[in-house]
């Protein structure tokens, strides 16, 4: 650029020859004054301005402040020529901030050019867009990128610039991005064939999903599959292998991503992901030669270990991950030994069982003297994190020794860290006070006030401990050299309990006050203070030295500390008086046990670690115990083995389901009245669909209740229909999808959303394909549980890219009937446990109006149809009047058990009504077969 001014390279050669600054500020302020009057003389063509403007913003990279150009900029932006309005577009990003007023007169030509057809122009705004930032720009032009991403018309490194942009934006201005409203938009190019745009896209996911866990949720399904495909199938361009290892940037990625994420419960997703942590730990079983490639999976590793970790600690997973930590904790690469010890640190925080871990502790304790300090402390987080009852003693005690040597930055977080396992895991008290009093000889001022608090609290609070903290203390304070922290434990400890060691050989009151006091004269004022509180309490108990003391107090009694001298004075009053003894016992009683508290120490260092950004290394095993998830190894456990029980003559029952003829043309639109007020933003936020309806749609759903095949959804670009068979508890529904156009479908995605998750299961026998070829179906299997019994039917939500991204929400006919078994009755034994059951609450009953015949008789086949169809057993010769229908059946849910239910459908011509009464030992059960059977009878009466 600077070949085609010559004006531009003379001035930048002129700035360069100049010998001192004040030769160079005397070029620069002569061409400043020329490009002034230059400006406003005006007059100047494209090339003139563009020159100048090139000169200006050269000035201000030299760092001189500039104040003439602004407007010229702005112009030059809304040039046709790409020179003069890359130039424009390079001042506007330099020389304005984004409170600037100059930036309101640019949104519109921005917002041009993000709508031209010219992608030059279009990258151009954006880094524009991106570099500015402002709350203003984002307001006005985030619609504009967001529909720049989504466009199939933009090439793409459109695309990647505009996601790009959109995380910048979001980043500075989130409350401007309706980022739930955009949700399955944005994830849906995650499915894009160019891994450089997944790649930019998956960053802006990362950053939306981090606030709107819900509405991107599907996010889970498409990371997951991703995967799958770049580590298992090896499904991606040689142009995006680095080293052999495909797209690493990516894979770090979406393996980050998914930890966002609680484990899922879908068992098809967890197998698929196993299968992909699997992969990538034994890729680096063998280390390779090449250092950039070893550096490129030990970037996807660590990710992947520490998402097995997130995922179940229990899983065989974590035993290979422990393995591969144990080789990189010894390795000669200083990178790799921290990467491996902080990973351990993580798993041993979230591990219950320590022991894979443990067999490593000889090399993590050696850690401790690496040369480098960071993995001097990525071993010391380790050891804390991996302590317990078993390893304290020994890991304790390595870290005593450690300390006499570490570095000082180190002692403090040592110190705490030593202070907290002696407590957590004391085996007996007398262990702990030998262990704190090493501590604070050994440590010296890198103790903090909370480590002797904590001493003086738990030997108040233990009886049994008091004589002989007494005594260990005692021991410590005859040395030349006592810390002052070490004084202070004596005073308290020996004012309260040196009356239960007085008597014992060398513990005399005069010996505990010569070895006491002759400390204090190195010590601190409060500590002063504290040791003259201590001596009004031997005064009480110790009367033989009673002189002695009251001479400390007189003598204290003219110091110019005030406190000191207030206490001192106050003391000496109380000690001579000789006319009441019991004011000085009350005054001196023994301090009462320290209420339960939680250890400062631990708030004291989950702070420090806050403040430094690092985690919180604190073991919680109980808690997760209750709240874990399933494992990664129990997919092919019992619950799987049951959803697996007559699996393949299940599907072969399912095999082939014609959709080529249509029910009717009609394409469906609307919404249920129960979600017609919730705005989409509310309902994506909360990860609950909005269900597409209309008559037609509900029809296909009534018919298909008491029907195993048939269409349950159908539009000019779309065919869903479904095939389904149950046996007892357990199900499979084949969903066959559609495409009756001549393009193909893109990112399509399939999903399930149930809303009683503890009463029925419902998941994909496998992740859905991201195309659908043009005229062509794909099937998936869905496999179904009822564990109790539900009101709400699982929702089927299929999104897909067809010149615009389109959402379908239907709900699958999955209800409580399709688990009823048929059952066989006489009609003694019928009536006789119709009695049984009795009425009220185990009785359903309602009235519904009922549609006759032409001939003006009640449709009864139609009737036992819906009924049978409903899997109960239509029972012959049991009522009298033969318009009635009876019928029989037992509910199989896996958790509840077995519920019978029995059920009578009695019409009145003349009234043309019928009313329909279920008894069921269980109420809930009973109403919900009575909803069930019902609907689908006053559906052919409205129609």
């Amino acid at each position: 650029m600077a070949t085609s001014m010559r004006g531009l390279t003379q001035f930048i050669a002129d700035i360069r020859g100049a010998r001192v600054r004040e030769l160079e500020e005397k070029r620069i302020n002569k061409e400043m004054a020329n490009i002034r009057k230059r400006f406003k003389d005006g007059n100047l063509d494209g090339y003139q301005k563009k020159k100048y403007v090139a000169k200006v913003i050269f000035t201000y990279i030299l760092g001189y402040k500039v104040d003439v150009g602004h407007m010229e900029a702005v112009n030059l932006i809304s040039s046709q020529k790409y020179s003069e309005k890359q130039i424009g577009y390079l001042a506007v990003t330099l020389l304005m901030h984004e409170d600037s007023d100059f930036l309101r007169l640019v949104v519109n030509s921005i917002r041009k050019d993000l709508n031209e057809n010219n992608e030059i122009y279009n990258c151009l705004a954006l880094h524009a867009i991106a570099n500015v930032g402002s709350q203003e720009m984002a307001e006005a032009l985030a619609e504009d990128v967001h529909r720049l991403l989504i466009s199939p018309t933009s090439q793409s490194f459109v695309r990647k610039k505009a996601a790009l942009t959109l995380l910048r934006l979001y980043r500075k201005h989130p409350e401007v991005i309706p980022a739930a409203e955009w949700a399955l938009r944005i994830v849906s190019i995650m499915d894009d064939l160019d891994l450089g745009v997944v790649i930019c896209v998956t960053s802006l996911v990362m950053a939306l999903a981090q606030d709107h866990l819900d509405a991107y949720a599907v996010c889970y399904t498409k990371a997951v599959d991703r995967l799958n495909r770049l580590v298992v199938e090896h499904e991606y361009s040689a142009t995006y292998a680095y080293y052999k290892v495909p797209s690493p940037w990516l894979q770090v990625k979406l393996l980050r991503l998914l930890q966002y994420y609680p484990a899922t419960e879908d068992p098809t997703l967890r197998n698929v992901l196993y299968e992909v942590l699997k992969t990538v730990m034994n890729n680096c079983a063998e280390p390779s030669r090449n250092v950039q490639h070893n550096n490129a999976q030990h970037a996807v590793l660590f990710e992947a270990i520490n998402l097995a970790i997130h995922l179940d600690t229990n899983s065989p997973l974590i035993s290979t991950a422990t393995v591969l930590l144990a080789r990189f904790i010894s390795s000669k690469e200083t990178n790799v030994r921290y990467l491996g010890l902080d990973t351990m640190a993580h798993l041993a925080a979230r591990a219950d069982h320590l022991d894979t871990i443990k067999r490593h502790q000889g090399t993590i304790i050696l850690s401790l003297r690496d040369k480098d300090i960071s993995v001097r402390r990525r071993a010391l987080d380790l050891l804390y994190s991996m302590c317990d009852v078993d390893s304290s003693e020994l890991i304790v005690g390595e870290l005593l020794r450690y300390l006499k040597v570490a570095d000082y930055g180190l002692r403090e977080e040592m110190v705490l860290k030593i202070a907290i396992l002696t407590e957590k895991y004391a085996g007996t008290y007398k262990w702990y006070v030998d262990t704190i009093l090493d501590l604070i000889s050994a440590a010296g001022d890198h103790v903090g006030d909370e480590v002797w608090y904590r001493v003086v609290q738990i030997v108040t609070n233990t009886e049994d401990l008091q004589p002989y903290a007494a005594r260990v203390i005692f021991e410590y304070l005859k040395s030349p050299a006592s810390h002052e922290s070490l004084v202070k434990i004596g005073g308290y400890i020996l004012g309260e309990y040196g009356h239960l060691i007085a008597n014992d050989p060398g513990y005399s009151p005069i010996e505990q006050f010569q070895v006491l006091h002759s400390k204090s004269q190195f010590c601190m004022a409060p500590t002063r203070a504290l040791l003259l509180s201590t001596y009004i309490k031997w005064v009480n108990v110790f009367p033989e030295i009673k002189e002695q003391l009251i001479n400390v107090f007189e003598r204290y009694r003219h110091v110019l500390d005030v406190d000191l001298q207030q206490r001192a004075c106050e003391f000496y009053a109380l000690a001579t008086r000789s006319d009441d003894d019991e004011l000085l016992q009350n005054v001196c009683e023994e301090i009462p046990p320290f209420p339960p508290r939680e250890s400062t120490l631990i708030g004291r260092l989950n702070r420090k670690n806050t403040e430094a950004g690092k985690p919180v290394l604190e073991r919680s095993s109980t808690l997760r115990q209750q709240t874990r998830k399933p494992t990664l190894g129990d997919v092919n456990g019992a619950s799987a083995g049951a959803a697996d029980r007559g699996t393949s003559e299940i599907a072969q029952s399912l095999m082939g389901l014609d959709l080529t003829s249509s029910p009717t043309g009609v394409s469906p639109s609307g919404t249920i009245q129960d979600l017609m007020s919730a705005p989409s933003a509310v309902l994506a936020e909360k990860g609950i669909p909005r269900l597409t309806t209309n008559a037609n749609i509900d029809r296909w759903f009534d018919k298909l209740i008491y029907s195993a095949e048939g269409v349950l959804y159908e539009d000019v670009q779309i065919q869903i229909g479904i095939k389904s068979r149950y046996q007892g508890h357990m199900g499979q529904v084949a969903v066959y999808v559609g495409n009756k156009i001549s393009a193909q479908l893109t990112s399509f995605t399939a999903t399930l959303h149930v809303e009683e998750p503890d009463a029925v299961s419902v998941s994909f026998a496998k992740i859905a394909p991201s195309t659908i070829a043009p005229r062509t179906q794909t099937q998936q299997l869905i496999h179904v549980e009822c564990k109790k019994a539900f009101a709400k039917p699982p929702i089927l939500s299929v999104s897909f890219l067809a010149g615009a991204h389109q959402t379908i929400a239907v709900r699958l006919p999955i209800v409580v009937t399709k688990f009823v078994e048929h059952v066989r009755l006489g009609q003694a034994e019928f009536f006789e446990r119709w009695k049984l059951i009795g009425g009220a609450p185990r009785e359903a009953q309602s009235i519904f109006p009922i549609k006759l015949t032409d001939t003006g008789a009640v449709d009864v086949a139609r009737q036992r149809q819906v009924v049978a169809g409903s899997s109960m057993n239509v029972l012959d010769g049991i009522d009298p009047n033969p318009s009635n229908t009876v019928a029989a059946g037992i509910l199989h849910m896996s958790v509840d058990g077995k519920v019978g239910c029995l059920m009578r459908l009695e019409p009145n011509r003349e009234a043309k009504l019928c009313r329909i009464t279920v008894r069921s030992t269980s109420e809930v059960v009973a109403a919900e077969v009575k909803n069930i059977i019902q609907k689908p009878l006053m559906a052919d009466s409205a129609a």
